[in-house]
């Protein structure tokens, strides 16, 4: 099993910037690849980035793309999100997720991370105006 725990929300004003990190740990060996969803209660989830680990290739929501970055820490299985140019629309719950399987980055955004095998807690982030 693997555990997926996020640290680094918090609040701030629009136009700030938050970094948001989430280790994994358990029997870490088996993830292909990690990455950030958000949602809203009320709405549905939605992917925000992805990346191959192991040094492969991310994949951006078009609504984040120029102002997140997703990377890759020196310590294995531990991804981060760097968050500048906040706007009040991306308020929401940050979950950290991996998966095991091969996928298309592009479908598991698109799609709000379905089939994605493991989840984090969430980590709350709140942008004022």
């Amino acid at each position: 099993q693997v555990q997926l725990v996020e640290s680094g929300g918090g609040s701030v004003q629009a136009g700030g910037s938050l970094r948001l990190s989430c280790v994994a740990s358990g029997t870490t060996t088996s993830i292909d690849h990690m990455g950030w969803f958000r949602q809203v209660p009320g709405k549905e989830r939605e992917g925000v980035a992805l990346i191959y680990t192991g040094g492969g290739d991310s994949y951006y929501a078009d609504s984040v793309k120029g102002r997140f970055t997703i990377s890759e820490g020196k310590a294995k299985k531990t991804v981060y999100l760097q968050m500048n140019n906040l706007k009040t629309e991306d308020t929401a719950m940050y979950y950290c997720a991996a998966g095991d399987l091969p996928v298309d980055l592009a479908v598991v955004i698109t799609a709000g991370g379905s089939g994605m095998d493991y989840w984090g807690e969430g980590t709350l982030v709140t942008i004022s105006s």
